[in-house]
């Protein structure tokens, strides 16, 4: 087995996790652990094509590592065995501290604390997994893999929110942007796809899944996101509404008495197409639209819009465009949105191939030889993005 490196993206009450060859992206197992500090645990762990499952008591996320150490042990492959050269660490975000990867260091860690309120669902997690996996893993070398990293190359006038300087100085409001290490391997395939080197591809990359974000890339840089200080903001998501007028939160606390939490509760767990079809899942709301519900059928012309709009910007921004790129779950599965996106496109030259939209798989080319645009579907694939990254700093490329 050649060297692997061993990622962890840990959340508030759960532990996923993968131990991936940073050079091929082989996955030698994955799996996760849920329902951390509830009733009904369970571990999940797939090797060699074969799931185990068991249910498990899982008090706290110390208790879950061990668990998912014990899993290779007894299923395989034996960690104990394995060449690890670190151990790597999905962690969302990083405010303006790290542009890159980081070695996890008290300094790093103390870091990322201070940078709970800007992301208070997701760092405590991250920062719990970081903890109990460096009990149980001691003496290997543990790596900070950022989400909001990538965009770092944002420009200033991308990234910049024009609001008071207080606020921009004192709490850190600006334009993050999240889905970093998607983005980041997607756009480099993209360019390998196209047989160019990356630094000459401008693209757009939409990553759709239940969370669903835009990106310009120029050069494998990011210079434009759809997603802001926060996840909620650009495209229309599962239960996230995307863009909003700002002035909702002040007209419902005056129309309907609604406090800050209550609002920002239901921007985070009630709106997107929850809200709009009365389900999250895009192949529900694509099957209801066949059968003629009115409810979603509007659902998916608003995602559609929401989808044209940021791309047509980022084209603009830019300056040209080589690629359109759909990844992640909705992005890579549902034919029926990319064809609805592309046609709408014609005007600007996208043309798609019906035969290779609907029915290849894996990365392709799904418009004509015609199409000035290339649009491509390439899976994601954060874990070896991360894994790839890991393995950079540890050997100090």
């Amino acid at each position: 087995m050649e060297p692997a490196v061993l990622v962890i993206n840990a959340g508030s009450s759960s532990v996923k996790y993968q131990l991936v060859d940073p050079g091929t992206g082989h996955s030698y197992a994955r799996g996760f652990v849920e329902r951390i500090g509830l009733d009904g645990g369970l571990l999940h762990h797939t090797v060699d094509g074969t799931t185990h499952d068991r249910q498990v008591d899982v008090p706290d996320h110390t208790t879950a590592v061990a668990l998912v150490s014990r899993a290779f042990a007894t299923h395989g492959p034996d960690l104990g065995g394995v060449d690890l050269l670190a151990v790597g660490h999905r962690v969302v975000h990083g405010g303006d501290d790290f542009a890159d990867p980081a070695l996890i260091t008290q300094e790093v860690l103390a870091a990322v604390e201070r940078l709970v309120p800007l992301a208070p669902l997701h760092n405590p997690g991250n920062l719990q997994g970081i903890r109990a996996t460096q009990e149980q893993f001691p003496d290997v070398p543990q790596v900070a893999v950022f989400d909001t990293a990538f965009h770092q190359t944002m420009p200033p006038a991308a990234s910049t929110y024009a609001v008071p300087r207080s606020w921009r100085e004192e709490h850190k409001v600006r334009r993050y942007g999240f889905h970093g290490t998607s983005h980041a391997y997607v756009s480099r395939r993209a360019a390998a796809l196209l047989g160019r080197p990356l630094e000459e591809v401008a693209s757009v990359i939409l990553h759709l899944g239940n969370g669903a974000s835009a990106t310009a890339v120029d050069g494998g840089r990011s210079v434009d996101t759809s997603m802001g200080l926060t996840p909620l903001e650009g495209l229309v998501m599962g239960t996230r509404p995307g863009d909003v007028d700002p002035g909702l939160a002040g007209h419902l606390a005056d129309r309907a008495g609604l406090s800050a939490e209550d609002f920002d509760r239901a921007l985070s767990k009630e709106s997107g197409l929850l809200a709009l079809a009365g389900s999250a899942d895009m192949r529900q709301v694509q099957e209801l639209r066949a059968a003629g519900d009115p409810d979603a059928a509007l659902a998916l012309e608003v995602v559609v819009h929401r989808l044209l709009h940021y791309v047509g910007a980022y084209a603009a921004v830019l300056g040209r465009l080589d690629a359109l790129v759909f990844t992640a779950g909705i992005g890579e599965n549902d034919a029926e949105l990319r064809e609805a996106v592309v046609a709408r496109l014609g005007g600007f030259g996208l043309e798609l191939d019906p035969a290779a939209n609907t029915e290849g798989s894996g990365e392709r080319r799904i418009s004509t030889a015609a199409s000035r645009v290339a649009v491509l579907v390439v899976p994601t694939n954060e874990e070896w993005e991360i894994a790839r990254q890991v393995a950079q700093v540890v050997s100090g490329g």
